[in-house]
Parts: C-alpha cells; structure tokens; sequence
C-alpha cells in the first residue's frame, strides 16, 4: 500500500449504505473445477490449459437466476471477473481471439450477466486483473505457470512489458465505454514486493497505475477503485480475513471490503466442501458492517453455468437472516458505544443494533447506555424486551452483581435463544 493514499475520486455513498455485495469468479478455469489458479498450481503450458476453452459451454446459464439469488440474499452490489490472470475474457473483447465468444459456446457472457443484475437494482463492478499468463508480452516471472521451466523462460527474455500494458489499458478502455455506468473496479493485483532472484514481481510503475487510473475516472466520473495498483484508491479489500478494527491509513478511518469465500476457493471447486455455515458468515458481515466495513461473498459458478447448490443453500440461508434483519445492516455503521462480549454495535442515527453472537442466561449488561434507551425489542419478532438499572450493590440470589457501572444498562432476555441466526436486539436511542 502506497502511503499517497487517493480516497476523494469515487462516489462511495451509496457503497457504505448497501453494505453486501456478491462477488462472481467465473471463467474456463471452472472447468478444471480445482481453483481458480490451476495454471499456476499445476504449472501448465498454454496448451495444456487450451482443452478447458475448447470444452467451455455453460448451456445452464442464466444470469436471472444469479441476480435473483443475490438479491433475495439481501446483496445490492455484484464485482464480476472480466478477465482473470489465466487471460480468458468473459466479454467480446477486439483485442484478444481468448475470449467466450471463440469458445463452443461462441457468446458474450458478459453483457447479459450486467444486464440481468443491473435489472434487479444492482449496482455494477468489474474485476480486472493486471495479471495475464496467456498474453505473449506478459514476462516470465516468478508467479507464471512456465516459471520452472528455465529453457522456455531463456527463450522468452525478449517480451515487451509496455506492449502489455498497452492492452491492458485498452481492455479496461472497452469495459468503461461498452456497459454503461460501472459502479465499481476492481483491480487485481499489484506484488512489487516480491523478489525471486532470477525476476521481481510487478506494481504500480509496471502496469501505468497512475496514467491507468486517470482513465478511469475520466471515462465512469464516480467510479469507485479498489487500493491494488499501488496508488491507494477509493477502498481498502482485506482478503480472506476479518480486521480487527476500523482500517486505516495514515491513522485515519477509510472505507473498507472485506472480500470473502464460501470454501476457501474463488473459482468453482468441486472436492472442496469446506463450506462455512450461515451464522458464521452472517457473524462475519456483521462484524465489518460494526467496524465501518462492507463484505463481499464470493460465489464460483461451475462450468455449465450454475451456483453449485451448497452456494444456494448458503445464500438462501443469509437472504432469511437479512429479511429480518436488514434494517441493522444498510446504512448502519460502527458504533461509539462499546459492545458487552460477544456481541457487535451497529447503528443508523438513533437506532443501535446490538448482534448477539453468543446468547447468554438471563441478562445482557450494556455500559454506558442507562438513561439513553427509550425502547427495545427483538429486531426478528419486534418483541419487547425489558429494560432495568441495576443498583450494583442490590442482592441478587445472595451475590452482588459485581462489575457492574451505575450507567449500565441492563436487558433481560429470554432463556431461549431466538430462532435465527444471530439475533438482533433494536435500541431507540432518546434524542
């Protein structure tokens, strides 16, 4: 991350508002169905990869499904890989025969895909990555499928970065000038840092990160770009792991995504089965929105163009939890109260949710809160729920209540938990 760090150029309004968004990593690799970095993990030649485009037809594909599925989940916004860094496009590109229009399906699956979801209320992202293993120009370097191979990569010394990065800039060029207002771009990704030796990975002097970006903005006005081309961006993408706090950069709050899987693998991969339940993954959309964070949930179609059915499984089971409980997550942020244990702040002007990860016997003791709620209630059922100030030095059952401040606010609960996934308890806040 560069430290020049370029926040002001992207409308981010609505994207702190929706919260959730699919991500979608779909490409020939599908066929392969074992990761999205196949060609990489197995290092093969071009030729050996040419079968999954030769054999790619999703005749099941219909992205109205796709964008119905999404949006009864409660998602508002869906990042698409155009291109991913095996270099297939998934759009008629005039720069590339590796594209889904020359394969046995011969269409553009693409456009129909941004249509389908931009129909259902969606806001559009397009993930492109700077990466490409299939163009001539791209240099052999240590991330490549052929970078064992030291006779091939000898005979590939003469390759042109810039002739690259000519197409590339041209790529993303056709995918902001063809579709219509794009919401978001979604760079992948920049690896300066790394050093084999014999190559050194690539960064922002490589791809043109800023000459890049100045087309961007010029051609989508309000576009919001992700932080991976070394220049900073409108949003910082933590990968597969949930931050602590609120991310910064140079100690100030920035706004934030949280891109995550359903099994640990982007692209469709059959034996994988490594699923996470739903109230894990509702616990961790929780826990960005409580930290000023979005999620994006990734879903790998199979090659015949379908969510696998643990994906539906999945998303069904968020879109019930978000039914209920939307309104603790769209325009809601990270709270100045401080949560009792596990449990997470949400909260949208004088409304606090409180997200009771572990529910506990009998009582839930809130600092700081005593005379500042007029009303609470089950956000699942509106059901009240009783409010007291305890006097800390009170008997109870023959104990005092240890610990307890005299601006706590105690609720009391239920012995049983109610039947979602995490529930949700709404506090009106006095003005």
């Amino acid at each position: 991350m560069s430290d020049n760090w370029q926040g002001a150029g992207g409308d981010t309004s609505w994207f702190v508002h929706d919260r959730f968004g699919l991500f979608i990593h779909w490409g020939i690799y599908s066929l392969a169905a074992r990761h999205e970095w196949v060609k990489h993990r197995e290092r093969m030649t071009d030729e050996e990869y040419q079968k999954y485009f030769d054999h790619f037809y999703p005749d099941l594909y219909d992205p109205r499904v796709w964008a119905q599925e999404a949006k009864n989940a409660g998602m508002k916004y869906f990042v698409v890989t155009t291109k991913h860094h095996d270099g297939f496009c998934l759009w008629d590109s005039a720069l590339t025969d590796y594209k889904a229009t020359n394969t046995p399906w011969g269409r553009d699956v693409l456009r129909p895909m941004v249509e389908a979801f931009r129909s259902e209320g969606f806001k559009v992202g397009f993930y492109h990555s700077l990466i490409d293993w299939h163009h001539p120009e791209f240099p052999i370097d240590g991330l490549h499928p052929r970078r064992d191979d030291v006779a091939f990569r000898e005979s590939q010394k003469q390759r042109d970065m810039r002739k690259y990065v000519e197409y590339l800039h041209g790529q993303v060029r056709e995918l902001l000038t063809q579709f219509g207002k794009i919401d978001i771009m979604w760079f992948d990704f920049s690896y300066s840092h790394m050093d084999w030796g014999w190559s050194k990975g690539k960064g922002k002097d490589d791809w043109q990160s800023e000459k890049l970006i100045q087309m961007v903005r010029e051609l989508q006005p309000g576009i919001i770009v992700n932080d991976r081309l070394e220049i900073g961006g409108d949003i910082k993408t933590p990968e597969q792991y949930q931050p602590a706090e609120w991310l910064k950069v140079n100690g100030r709050p920035v706004v934030w995504e949280a891109c995550q899987t359903l099994n640990g693998s982007w692209g469709y991969d059959r034996d994988n089965k490594d699923f996470k339940p739903v109230d894990m993954l509702v616990r961790m959309l929780v826990d960005s929105v409580s930290k000023g964070g979005n999620m994006l949930l990734n879903v790998g179609p199979n090659a015949r163009g379908e969510f696998q059915s643990e994906a539906i499984e999945t998303l069904r089971g968020i879109g019930e939890w978000m039914r209920l409980h939307n309104r603790a997550i769209y325009g809601c942020t990270a709270s100045e109260f401080t949560p009792p244990p596990d449990c997470r702040y949400t909260q949208n002007g004088n409304r606090l949710y409180l997200h009771v990860f572990a529910w506990p016997f009998g009582h839930l003791h809130l600092p700081g809160l005593a005379g500042r709620v007029e009303y609470a209630q089950l956000l699942n059922d509106a059901s009240e729920i009783r409010m007291s100030v305890i006097d800390p030095e009170q008997q109870a059952q023959n104990t005092t209540m240890g610990g307890i401040g005299p601006d706590t606010l105690t609720l009391h609960l239920p012995v049983q938990k109610p039947p979602v996934a995490v529930p949700v308890i709404e506090l009106f806040l006095k003005d």
